[in-house]
């Protein structure tokens, strides 16, 4: 049995601030703080392995984690968040341009085929979550831990409760409704001799925060 440890970053500038975030947008102080609860519990989950998007506050929060731990951890592009349209990156949040770029992609975001730019569209968001999902199951170790973000780990929720019928009114439904707080714990399992199927166990759980 496969058990996998889905972590959504520290809280980082771009979730506190009033722009648009980057891959390289950091950790906060409040950020930081979070990741080191989330590493103090991580200690007793006897992990085999960690993983981390490759964007900077996914970074910083498996640093933390894995200097308590006292091992590294390994980067992948797969578990990075939802790529964003040009228009919105480094923007203010309420410039008209930027609301309106936003409210075009959430009439889009369920439909196959549809782009407002060049945002990750709902296809490519679902190839992007199922592939992680196959990387998961193939990579050596029982427990992994990963740290993703919010948008795309309710993402791979949904392709676990959906499978391949999963609509993008489905999807959005998931999205609208599943919280992922900062250093939120999700867990998935995977049984590769029975079912071979994934499941959900457990869903943002921040207990460490307090």
């Amino acid at each position: 049995m496969k058990e996998i440890y889905l972590v959504r970053h520290g809280e980082s500038e771009g979730n506190a601030g009033t722009h648009y975030q980057n891959e390289s947008t950091p950790l906060t102080e409040r950020g930081r703080e979070q990741a080191a609860f989330m590493a103090k519990r991580a200690s007793k989950l006897n992990l085999d392995a960690i993983l981390a998007s490759t964007m900077l506050r996914a970074q910083q929060t498996a640093t933390i984690i894995a200097e308590e731990v006292n091992f590294p951890f390994d980067s992948s592009d797969l578990f990075v968040e939802r790529r964003r349209p040009s228009e919105q990156i480094n923007q203010p949040k309420d410039d008209p341009m930027v609301m309106h770029a936003e409210l075009e992609i959430m009439k889009s975001s369920g439909v196959s085929g549809m782009r407002f730019s060049d945002e990750e569209n709902f296809d490519d968001l679902n190839n992007r979550s199922a592939a992680a999902l196959t990387f998961l199951e193939n990579y050596p170790g029982k427990k992994i831990l990963v740290v993703t973000h919010g948008v795309f780990l309710r993402n791979i929720a949904a392709q676990i409760i959906f499978g391949e019928k999963l609509t993008g009114e489905d999807c959005g439904h998931i999205l609208d409704s599943f919280i992922a707080s900062n250093t939120g714990l999700t867990v998935l399992q995977f049984d590769p001799q029975a079912t071979k199927r994934w499941r959900l166990l457990t869903w943002n759980d921040h207990a460490h925060l307090g």
